[in-house]
């Protein structure tokens, strides 16, 4: 960015996940730091996700979405048409998606791995592909865990340098929704 360059501030934002503990928790801090942004918060509210967890943004500032990430037909609505707020105003196209939304737990990633490869990857891969076609800033947010395992107590730790080495069906669903996200960014 150059020295005269504004810093960019997106209108409204795509919070996929918003309803988990980080999602809403970083729903809640744009609301207080940014009071200009509108809010859409997408959210399949499965084990992880609770509606509750958005008390307190204000409504005229938020619309909730429950679907699934996979759910193209509902993405393309988000993107395509005219939005109005709870008042029914109209509201600014989304600009940007904050990707929160994810399987996550990991004894359930060993007992079934497929809705992990199905959310992590294929919904990632949804959504990329509706961020390309409509021009849309991508945010994708990962998990340490796609580093691998470090000693308990040992000096060593990950830095966006360490090489992947995900251990398990979790970590390796992130592995490769992150690879997925740098390839469409390339």
């Amino acid at each position: 960015m150059n020295g005269n360059a504004e810093p960019w501030s997106p209108g409204h934002i795509l919070v996929t996940g918003g309803a988990g503990f980080i999602g809403a928790n970083f729903v809640h801090w744009v609301a207080r730091h940014h009071p200009s942004t509108y809010l859409t918060v997408l959210d399949a509210l499965t084990y992880a996700g609770k509606r509750a967890s958005l008390a307190g943004v204000p409504a005229d500032r938020l619309t909730f979405v429950h679907a699934d990430i996979c759910d193209e037909t509902t993405l393309e609505t988000l993107f395509s048409g005219r939005q109005t707020d709870v008042r029914g105003a109209e509201l600014p196209p989304i600009d940007a998606i904050v990707h929160f939304a994810a399987e996550s737990h990991n004894d359930n990633a060993i007992d079934d791995p497929t809705p992990f490869l199905r959310t992590n990857v294929m919904g990632t891969y949804t959504l990329l592909q509706v961020a390309r076609r409509h021009d849309i800033r991508f945010h994708h947010i990962s998990t340490d865990e796609v580093y691998g395992d470090l000693p308990l107590g040992g000096v060593t730790r990950f830095t966006q340098a360490s090489a992947y080495r995900p251990s398990n069906p979790y970590s390796a669903s992130k592995a490769s929704s992150d690879h997925l996200v740098r390839a469409w960014h390339r």
